[in-house]
């Protein structure tokens, strides 16, 4: 009887659900902020690994450039690159989705509304 009692306890102790492992960091290199220059490097046992750097721009504030990396499921490594500067903020990544390139067919609804708000001039136009 002790027996199945222990055995149900280890059974139930098995089941029970196990708290997930934080995931260990393999490289944390920084170098310390000063006048807006700065530097960091991080690798994590998971795949993820970001790096970044960051100088003073022409109109006061920090620019950024860097690169961050990881992996999907299916094994394959997505990375992104972005910056920014006086320019705003740009990432560059084949998994961003792009624009279609212009000149692209314009819708038909569009062209009518055109047609209509060019309409709308013309009799405003003529009642002046």
């Amino acid at each position: 009887m002790k027996f199945i009692i222990l055995a149900a306890a280890l059974a139930l102790a098995a089941a029970a659900p196990q708290e997930p492992r934080p995931i260990e960091i393999l490289l944390d290199e920084r170098v310390t902020p000063e006048d807006g220059a700065y530097s960091f490097k991080i690798e994590t046992e998971n795949g993820i690994v970001q790096s970044e750097e960051g100088a003073p721009g022409l109109e006061g504030q920090t620019n950024v450039q860097g690169v961050y990396s990881y992996t999907l499921d299916d094994g394959s490594v997505v990375e992104v690159r972005y910056q920014a500067d006086e320019n705003g903020f740009q990432a560059q990544s084949p998994l961003l989705p792009v624009a279609p390139e212009f000149p692209h067919p314009i819708p038909q609804f569009v062209l009518d509304q055109i047609a209509f708000a060019e309409e709308q001039r013309r009799l405003e136009a003529q009642i002046v």
